[in-house]
């Protein structure tokens, strides 16, 4: 039977003891432990999931394409006026196609959702926290997690990945257009190496950090939220938490991902020729 997680309400990370810390933790990691166990056993309604996945996937790609675009015509702009001088203005394609897969369209990504999805799920069950609406769920035998963060999880899980994609692709279409459009590069040059260059390990690479970055964004999201106390100024302050949390953690995240994945770069090679 699954247990429900305790969910007492719990300062923020911020000015706590050691202790109170790791209960914190504690907490937090039975949140996630439970929701798992509720996508397993008891799943949410596919309409609560659809919904979150317009809201945190449809509703980003505006703010996901800007970024990668103008990351994309930056990430050229810089690589061509370094490499052009050294005669290597040709790898300017290969540059951006391998920054924008591997780091930063993941990296940049998670930012954006922190900041549009991450703070916005915060302060909802934030509020809900203090006017008591969680507490109305649980009397009417509605399991929160259930019914408010196992759909946001699951979607946060599939978004994520198509985000980055979407985030990258827009990233070599604005280098291409800077490179080939400004600095006169001839088209075939910045596209021909990318699939020479690009290989399965970097798309793998760029979709796990992405599906880590998801959980991250909406489990820490979630947590803060559902622990909320104070009223409106505790609302306020769980969000400004939950979205320094999140950027902290990625980019942990990312740095340890980023070695987990190079060291074991020959094994998951091995793996995806096996299933490709």
């Amino acid at each position: 039977m699954i247990k429900r997680a305790n969910m007492n309400v719990r300062n923020s990370f911020i000015n706590q003891t050691p202790a109170q810390m790791l209960i914190a933790i504690g907490d937090y990691v039975m949140l996630v432990i439970n929701v798992c166990l509720i996508i397993i056993y008891r799943p949410p309604k596919l309409s609560l999931i659809r919904d979150q996945m317009y809201e945190i996937g449809v509703l980003s790609l505006p703010v996901v394409a800007i970024t990668g675009f103008s990351t994309g015509m930056v990430l050229a702009a810089q690589s061509f006026f370094q490499l052009s001088d050294k005669g290597l203005a040709s790898a300017t394609g290969i540059m951006v196609a391998k920054a924008m897969i591997v780091e930063l369209g993941p990296v940049l990504t998670a930012f954006m959702v922190t900041g549009r999805v991450g703070a916005a799920m915060c302060a909802e069950l934030g509020t809900m926290r203090v006017t008591e609406q969680i507490d109305a769920l649980r009397s009417m035998s509605v399991d929160p997690l259930r019914y408010l963060v196992a759909p946001r999880f699951i979607a946060g899980i599939f978004m994520l990945p198509l985000l980055t994609i979407f985030s990258a692709l827009m990233g070599v279409f604005g280098g291409y257009i800077i490179a080939v459009e400004y600095y006169g590069m001839a088209s075939n040059t910045f596209i021909d190496p990318l699939p020479v260059h690009i290989t399965s390990f970097d798309l793998f690479s760029g979709i796990v950090k992405a599906i880590a970055f998801g959980i991250i964004i909406i489990t820490i999201s979630c947590y803060r939220g559902m622990t909320t106390k104070g009223g409106a100024a505790g609302v306020g302050r769980a969000t400004t938490n939950s979205v320094v949390i999140c950027y902290t953690v990625i980019l942990i995240g990312n740095f340890l991902l980023t070695l987990s994945l190079n060291n074991s770069s020959d094994a998951i090679n091995n793996f995806i020729n096996l299933w490709l």
